[in-house]
This record gives C-alpha cells, structure tokens and sequence, in this order.
C-alpha cells in the first residue's frame, strides 16, 4: 500500500529514501572518479612522456633560477645552496598556481560534460583540484628528497611547518580558483585582468628574495599578500636559522575560505548562467 502526501504524491517510506542517498552519493564519487581519470588521460597522456613532463618543468624552473643567480651571487640569502634555497620558495608557490588555475578553468575545460545532469561544478572542481594537487604533493616531495641528497644538504626538517605552508597555498589555490571560475566565465575580460594582475605575483611573493630584506614600506604592503607567508613558512621548515616574525596562518586560511565562500555563492546563483553562454 503506497502512501501519499497531502497534494496527492506517493511518499517514499524511510528506508527507500536513505537507499536514494546513499545512491546519489555513490554516484558523485563516480563522477568524480571518472572525472579524475580523464583529466589525467587529457593532460598528461596526450604529450610525449606523459607524468615525466610533471617532474622535468619544476626541476628545470629551479635549475636556471639557481644557475643564474649563482652567477652574479656568491650565497643565496639562507644557506650556501641556491637549489635548495629556491625549492623550498618555488615550489610552495608553484602549488597555488597549479590548484587555481585548474579550478579556474574547471568550467570551461568541462562545459560539455557539464550539460549532463549527473555532473555538477562541484564534480568538476573536486575532480581537477584532487588530481593537480596530488600530483604537485608528490612532485614537491620528490624533487625536495632528491635534491636534497644530490646536494648533500642536511638539515632538521619541521614536517609539520612544511605541511602547513603547502596546505595553505592549496587553500588560498582553491579559493581564488573557485572565485575566478566564476569571474571568469561572467566576465571573459577578467581572465586577461587576472594575468596582468599576477604577472609580478612571483618576484612578489617572496620566491627569490627573503621578506626581511625588504624595504619597510614594501614589506607593508607585502604582508596582505598570502603567499608572502606560505615561502617563509615553507624556508622556515627547512633552515632553523630563519626565524621569520611575519607569518600569519590564521591570514591566509582567512583569505583561502573567504574567497572560497564567495565563489561557492556565485557559482550556485550564476552556475545556469555560465552553462548557457
């Protein structure tokens, strides 16, 4: 005997509508897995060398940076290793531009996929961002295992100080990347603004230079920049010499989860908009 509501539908008895949740949920994880294993097939089994691509573009960045300062530097400003130095900056900061800029495109990269009522933004975001950022993690940790015994560089590494630094860049990643998936797909203008914007983010964001040997005004105004904490957490966990006074975890979670409530918001109302463009 089928029970109805008071407009005349059938009602679904508990259990059946806890089996119903269960199935959605089980099928969003596989959407997202489905998800995940085509952005790994789209971005790196299409080129020559696949994953190695991964390793070979970070390790070259640090390579140069190091060859070249070394020229007209004696040290690095922390230690008498430039490869280390600059890993310890780069790549912390290379993980927030890997997680925002695949979350930011996560609506253009899968707008086809998208139409199909089982796969929402969230899906889109969740499966770009998983895959991107645990190939950056592991690619961090690689190169900074491998360089550091190629150096001969030791040390008392603080895990947790490391760990912190990497998750608030993933933090701040996904945020902004959310937001500018947004942004960007209201405003197409907006994608050029952001490059121009971001372009002095690298020298900005303390990668080449120590926030400490800055000049006082420019060091103010640094500050509200959170990738200014994430280097100098990410050096302080590889030099205890480095005692930095300036690093504000709670700062950067704040801006992480601010610009990520902003972009959830926004990409809740305008998500039909973006999809119909």
């Amino acid at each position: 005997m089928s029970v109805t509501d008071p407009a005349g539908q059938p009602v679904r008895p508990p259990v059946q509508q806890k089996l119903a949740r269960n199935h959605r949920s089980f099928a969003s994880f596989r959407v997202i897995s489905a998800l995940m294993l085509r952005e790994v097939a789209t971005r790196y089994g299409t080129t020559p060398g696949g994953y190695i691509w991964a390793f070979a573009e970070p390790l070259g960045a640090i390579s140069i940076m190091a060859v070249a300062f070394s020229i007209v530097m004696r040290s690095p400003h922390l230690g008498d290793n430039f490869i280390i130095y600059y890993s310890t900056g780069y790549l912390p900061y290379q993980l927030f531009q890997t997680v925002s800029s695949t979350a930011g495109g996560s609506i253009s990269f899968m707008g086809a996929l998208l139409r199909y009522p089982a796969v929402t933004w969230v899906d889109a975001i969740a499966a770009r961002t998983i895959v991107n950022t645990m190939t950056a993690l592991l690619v961090s940790y690689m190169l900074l295992s491998v360089l550091c015994l190629a150096t001969g560089f030791q040390t008392i590494i603080a895990y947790d100080k490391i760990f912190l630094a990497f998750f608030m860049s993933f933090a701040v990643g996904l945020g902004v990347g959310t937001l500018n998936a947004v942004l960007m797909g209201l405003f197409p203008v907006w994608e050029r603004i952001w490059g121009v914007i971001t372009r002095p983010l690298f020298l900005a964001s303390g990668v080449l230079f120590l926030y400490e040997e800055m000049p006082p005004l420019v060091r103010d105004i640094l500050w509200y920049n959170p990738l200014i904490h994430v280097t100098g957490l990410a050096r302080d966990a590889f030099y205890p010499i480095y005692q930095p006074t300036h690093i504000s975890p709670t700062y950067v979670l704040s801006v992480g989860l601010i610009t990520l409530g902003f972009g959830t918001l926004l990409m809740a109302r305008y998500y039909k908009d973006l999809l119909n463009k």
